[in-house]
């Protein structure tokens, strides 16, 4: 089986996959403080729980000892094969390249410059491009198509915009959801903090309700406004493509959006690991 790990900053997503189809996946929190044992020893007890939860696996039956030998088996029918990681933290991917090598005995495949994508990455410096953005691109052309646009929801929102000719052009960075409603509680000191939660009106009958209106509605307008700026910029009606831990607060209050994929980073990783799998 394969091991997609996609490194975030402000978590980390887990995927297992079996030839295509994915099997199972979890988020984490990111901390740059945790070693590649703590991090070894958390997705350690993550396989094995899942390993218990197979119909016919016995509960205590399976080994994930870092002595075991790799490729680290932890189910009569499931094995360890490979690890893929993306990852926009660099202290992080030095320790999960070191967790992957003392848990798994496998040098994971990094996703960076010289793996091959499928994609041109026509930026100014193709390096600034990150890993996960990338990863993301990949996945929304292979299964989706192009022209498209990809926005991911997370830390911070992404955009990035792929032709026809599957030349990745650039894209758009702005604060995250999360970021804007932390910036607004500790910049203005009369204003509460609130859940991220649309109320059912646009015009807010309380404090509460108008900070929630602001930034659901007016996130939402700010996020299809750029997506018509981009389309305009590309000359065409591309797909477009939600993603990312928030995207399922915003994708549907959005007129924009034709479709939100919560698990397309990890598609993408499946997909780039198979174009550069030493077997192929």
């Amino acid at each position: 089986m394969l091991l997609v790990m996609d490194v975030g900053n402000t978590e980390i997503v887990l995927g297992l996959f079996e030839g295509k189809e994915q099997v199972v996946d979890w988020k984490i929190a990111t901390d740059q403080n945790k070693t590649p044992d703590e991090y070894g020893i958390i997705i350690q007890a993550l396989l094995r729980s899942h390993a218990q939860r197979q119909r016919g696996v016995r509960r205590g039956s399976v080994d994930l000892s870092p002595e075991s030998d790799a490729p680290v088996m932890f189910a009569s029918k499931l094995t360890i094969e490979a690890i893929i990681l993306s990852s926009v933290v660099p202290t992080l991917t030095n320790i999960f390249t070191t967790m992957s090598r003392t848990f798994f005995g496998l040098d994971p495949m990094v996703v960076g410059p010289g793996i091959r994508t499928g994609l041109s990455i026509v930026f100014e410096n193709p390096k600034e491009v990150g890993a996960d953005r990338v990863v993301n691109a990949v996945a929304a052309v292979k299964l989706y198509g192009a022209p498209v646009i990809v926005v991911d929801f997370g830390t911070a929102t992404t955009f990035c915009a792929i032709n026809e000719k599957r030349e990745y052009l650039g894209g758009v960075i702005f604060p995250g959801l999360e970021i804007a409603a932390e910036a607004l509680f500790l910049r203005a000191s009369k204003l509460p903090r609130v859940g991220l939660e649309p109320p059912s009106r646009v015009i807010g009958k309380n404090t509460v309700n108008s900070i929630q209106s602001g930034l659901i509605y007016g996130y939402t307008d700010l996020v299809d406004g750029l997506i018509r700026r981009i389309s305009t910029e590309m000359r065409c009606e591309p797909g477009v493509i939600a993603t990312g831990g928030l995207s399922g607060i915003i994708a549907p209050y959005s007129r924009q959006i034709k479709l939100t994929n919560p698990v397309l980073t990890l598609e993408g990783l499946r997909i780039i690991y198979e174009l550069n799998a030493p077997d192929r």
